[in-house]
């Protein structure tokens, strides 16, 4: 990261007063934990709004959104500085073309974060999408590959457009409830949690609403329909994420590389000698001897 140009956070100063002093309390919270630099990985597939997300979050256009592009070509990591502390956001292209899991997306990912600590990942999707299905398994399942399960204990759940109307007969709350436990399931079992782990490893979900139909409550923050702040909600999540029990996961080669095929089982090659050399060499050569001593003597020895 020392190559990384930082930059003032001059987006800050756009936000609403209760919203800068939400964010200056959360940062203090921060620091006071030795907690200075902070990076944030945004994940998902195109078209869902990351790159907004991200925008949103700092306040500014700092990439590209286009209505005839979905998503960025590569990754893209943008850092802004602001009384001390450094947040990093690192925007991703989409994860799936034509229907399947792009594996070259996820590789040119996860060679950018070489010697980088994720220390939040935030996995992007919509609100408005109403029903979960393989793909979205199949996407998770490809993240955890990647990175390991540890990463969904510093994960967020992101749900954008949530200035959405429900279905006849729910209201917002329950909408997003069961949208929110539909995804979540799936994250589950992509990330492969254990039913005793269901409960200690509860990813939050938060909801997210990007574009400037976005309702303002009477301090001139964005709220969603319920009534909920979400830039200050969403960055208190972040920050509990990281406060929590569990580590950043630093990109190394091994890691990306994945586990040596050549070094499997290497383990086990002294314990298999020694099998061989006690229950099979041994028993070989005492049958031979019992041969030897059964063996009848010729009659002009």
């Amino acid at each position: 990261m020392a190559s990384q140009v930082i930059r003032e956070w001059a987006g800050f100063q756009q936000f609403p007063s209760a919203t800068q002093s939400k964010l200056l309390e959360l940062i203090g919270k921060l620091k006071q934990e030795s907690v200075s630099t902070l990076t944030v990985l945004v994940m998902g597939k195109g078209g869902v709004g990351k790159s907004s997300t991200v925008n949103s979050i700092l306040g500014e256009r700092a990439v590209a959104v286009s209505a005839f592009q979905s998503e960025t070509p590569r990754p893209v990591m943008v850092s802004r500085s602001w009384v001390g502390f450094t947040l990093n956001i690192i925007d991703t292209p989409g994860l799936v073309e034509g229907g399947y899991v792009n594996d070259q997306a996820l590789d040119l990912i996860k060679r950018f974060l070489l010697n980088k600590t994720i220390d939040v990942l935030l996995y992007v999707d919509r609100l408005d999408a109403y029903r979960v299905d393989n793909l979205d398994r199949q996407v998770v399942n490809a993240i955890t590959n990647s990175f390991g399960k540890e990463i969904w204990h510093r994960g967020l759940v992101v749900l954008t457009h949530a200035q959405v109307s429900p279905p006849d007969g729910l209201s917002y709350d329950e909408f997003t409830s069961r949208r929110s436990e539909a995804l979540s399931k799936i994250v589950r079992l992509g990330a492969r949690t254990r039913k005793q782990e269901v409960k200690a490893s509860s990813i939050p979900v938060v909801c997210v609403e990007n574009s400037g139909r976005c309702n303002k409550n009477e301090l001139d923050e964005k709220i969603l329909p319920n009534g909920t702040a979400w830039i200050p909600n969403l960055l208190q999540s972040i920050s509990e994420a990281v406060l929590s029990e569990s580590k950043g996961i630093l990109v190394d080669q091994k890691l990306i590389e994945g586990p040596n095929p050549n070094n499997k089982g290497k383990v086990l090659i002294p314990l298999i000698a020694a099998f061989q050399y006690f229950f099979v060499v041994k028993r070989i050569q005492k049958w031979i001897r019992n041969d030897i001593a059964r063996e009848s003597r010729p009659s002009w020895a």
